[in-house]
């Protein structure tokens, strides 16, 4: 019972629902919850479990124990706040209460990374003086494999190397995993699974590697889209098999046939998949280690990765030797200063990525003599919600949403490729469109609800009364969505030749969501070879170093094709993963 009143107190301020006078001037104030939780007789052995040594690790789990210990966790919170906005239940998964909320400085939503919602936090409303752990002396540990990056291809990496006999330690710079895989919103490609030919779908390897290369404008390193294409439908029954649900099967931008796999009901697909990983890499029990930056790739006197320097948040800077090292830290799409050097027309442009994405493992990797290649090949999505960072999913276009511009005349064929798809939006008045769809294709794709619940989209009751909520022509709307609608009766696009043509726009209501194109993806990055190797300057191995996902280039060419990077994730990430740890079990021989 002890302090029960207080912490009661507390947990009611922190989920919004109560803040007595006095805490509300302390919060204003700026004071971190250490003061706030003092005020009611909360100390320092109440978070941190002694009073004598405080120590904290850096992924923070002891203090986020004793957080929910006396507050609930996630669902328990976020059952009890009545905002409409939620910030205790979201796409990001199971985060730690420190993600948000720090004990001795300033608190910040980690949601208003991306978004810029009003949600006010207790304890964030101007900084404090941080408190100052003593640190240890410099130490070093040891592993067989290390992995840097917990996004898809790490936490896969990491648990193949697991599971393969070896101990690894996989490194996350922010103070969450899941990177912009759990962003991914359309789906995994992959070419004769068993969840199509289910649904009689007709499909090939070399069917997806021809749509791939000429996605790349033929660009690409053909044998890594061979890698990619022949091993898709083993990394689906992978994911199957420690529990992913992609069992449905829809079509995106440049590809022949329906192959983008996902969800039941066309739920996003990252979100799902990271949280599979996280479970995975959880019961497992594998060294995932948050608020972990690595500052440098350790190599011997002959050139051989031998470790990893990295800067803990707390533990300070130390080392671990491993005998080999997974670099999958992704691409650069949400460094400006870096998209602007590399194409100077972009700068400026918003981005659809997580906060994390600025480019540090390709650094890390160049300057452990990595080869950069395709550094220029930037791909801008079409659809990112005007006034935002949210990503409005291909997958809208693939159920049969189509393009309208200022005017409400169509302008391009929705499903072609991503380049071309941004570049005529942004030859359009405002450089913006609208996505139209119905309520049929509402009702075809799970992720369109949320799209309604962040309040991105208009709506009419009719095709007028959605025109007047544009401030478009109803009748040039209206004679642009019939067309369409005669093209799908008649099977046959002939004003912009789209290759699929999924259902007629007839069913009511209307909605429309305002979109302008965005810095999504770097194509660029780490030469590797089909065994996920990196390639030094002299076109060489280096020894012990293996890269997968965005932070190499060669997959994708000069254009990604959506569905492509997901797969691209799950399959260079296994190839990472277990040719890290063969060679660890060779090197203890």
């Amino acid at each position: 019972m002890k302090q029960t009143f207080g912490r009661i107190i507390m947990l009611l301020a922190l989920v919004g629902l109560l803040l007595p006078a006095g805490l509300v001037q302390a919060a204003a104030g700026g004071t971190a919850l250490a003061e706030l939780h003092k005020l009611k007789q909360i100390g320092c052995a109440d978070c941190h479990g002694t009073a004598k040594k405080i120590t904290v690790d850096d992924s923070e789990k002891g203090i986020n124990q004793s957080c929910i210990g006396c507050h609930g966790d996630l669902d328990a919170v976020g059952a009890k706040a009545k905002a409409h906005i939620n910030p205790h239940k979201s796409h990001l998964g199971q985060l730690n209460c420190t993600t948000c909320h720090s004990g001795h400085s300033r608190s910040q939503a980690y949601c208003l990374k991306c978004h810029t919602y009003d949600m006010p936090i207790p304890g964030g409303a101007s900084p404090v003086v941080p408190l100052k752990l003593k640190k240890s002396a410099k130490k070093v540990e040891t592993a067989d494999v290390v992995v840097i990056g917990a996004g898809a291809s790490g936490m896969t990496a990491a648990i193949t190397a697991h599971d393969a006999g070896a101990k690894v330690i996989l490194l996350e710079k922010q103070p969450i995993t899941g990177g912009n895989s759990m962003l991914a919103a359309g789906g995994m490609n992959a070419a004769d699974t068993k969840f199509q030919k289910a649904k009689g779908i007709k499909d090939s390897v070399e069917l997806m590697y021809q749509d791939t290369m000429k996605g790349g404008k033929n660009t690409n390193d053909p044998a890594l889209v061979r890698i990619l294409a022949q091993n898709s439908s083993g990394s689906v029954d992978w994911l199957t098999s420690i529990g992913a649900d992609i069992s449905d099967v829809g079509r995106m931008a440049g590809a022949s046939v329906y192959r983008t796999h996902r969800p039941t009901g066309g739920h996003a697909v990252g979100a799902h998949i990271a949280n599979v990983l996280r479970k995975n890499a959880a019961d497992r029990k594998i060294d995932v280690r948050v608020n972990s930056k690595v500052v440098k790739i350790i190599e011997d006197k002959q050139g051989r990765v031998t470790g990893v320097e990295v800067e803990g948040k707390h533990s300070g800077s130390y080392n671990i030797k491993a005998k080999a090292v997974v670099l999958a830290a992704g691409g650069f799409s949400a460094n400006p200063e870096k998209v602007a050097f590399y194409r100077p027309e972009f700068k400026g442009m918003t981005t659809s990525n997580q906060p994390g994405a600025t480019g540090d493992g390709l650094e890390l990797g160049a300057k452990a003599g990595g080869e950069l290649k395709d550094m220029k090949e930037i791909q801008i999505h079409p659809t990112v919600a005007a006034g935002s960072r949210i990503l409005i999913t291909e997958a809208v276009r693939g159920n049969g949403a189509i393009l309208i511009n200022h005017e409400g005349k169509r302008f391009v064929n929705e499903l072609t490729t991503r380049d071309k798809a941004s570049e005529a939006i942004l030859q359009q008045t405002g450089k913006s469109a609208y996505l139209i769809f119905d309520e049929a294709i509402r009702k075809s794709l799970k992720q369109i609800d949320g799209y309604f619940h962040l309040e991105l989209v208009k709506e009419g009751a009719t095709i007028k009364e959605l025109a007047a909520a544009l401030k478009m022509p109803a009748d040039t709307l209206a004679a642009s969505i019939e067309t369409y609608n005669k093209a799908v009766d008649a099977k046959s696009d002939a004003e912009f030749k789209r290759p699929d043509l999924p259902r007629a726009l007839r069913t009511a209501k209307y909605y429309a969501i305002e979109i302008k194109p965005g810095v999504h993806y770097t194509m660029g990055g780490l030469k590797i070879n089909t065994d996920t190797q990196v390639i030094a300057k002299d076109g060489k191995p280096i020894a012990g170093f293996y890269a997968a996902g965005e932070v190499t280039g060669g997959v994708h060419g000069a254009n990604r094709l959506g569905g492509n990077s997901i797969s691209e994730t799950i399959t260079f990430g296994r190839i990472a993963g277990a040719n890290a740890a063969k060679l660890a079990k060779s090197a203890t021989k």
